[in-house]
């Protein structure tokens, strides 16, 4: 399939994208060897061969749920430069 510029303009701006001068025939170029490549892959004999829908044989393997406490307050606000009874004290960043 011939990539012509009035095809790439139409998905730049699809995608929001601009293209000018060499970047034009830059992405032309590329565009066509994308679908030269598609091509290339349908003309495989794909008739007795099943979807591969998942990679391997195990489905839904999660592991147990447990929850647990890792860092209690006190250790979290022990390094801080500055806390109150529960939380980190920091300038003021915003003025009103």
């Amino acid at each position: 399939m011939k990539v012509t510029d009035d095809i790439v303009k139409h998905i730049a701006h699809l995608a929001r994208l601009e293209f000018k001068g060499e970047e034009l025939e830059a992405i032309k170029g590329d565009m066509e060897k994308i679908i030269d490549f598609m091509d290339k892959l349908s003309e495989i004999d794909t008739e007795n061969v099943e979807p591969l829908i998942f990679m391997n044989e195990n489905v839904n393997v999660l592991r147990e749920d447990v929850s647990n406490q890792t860092l209690t307050k006190e250790n979290a606000l022990a390094n801080a430069p500055k806390s109150d009874s529960d939380y980190f004290r920091i300038p003021k960043v915003l003025d009103k």
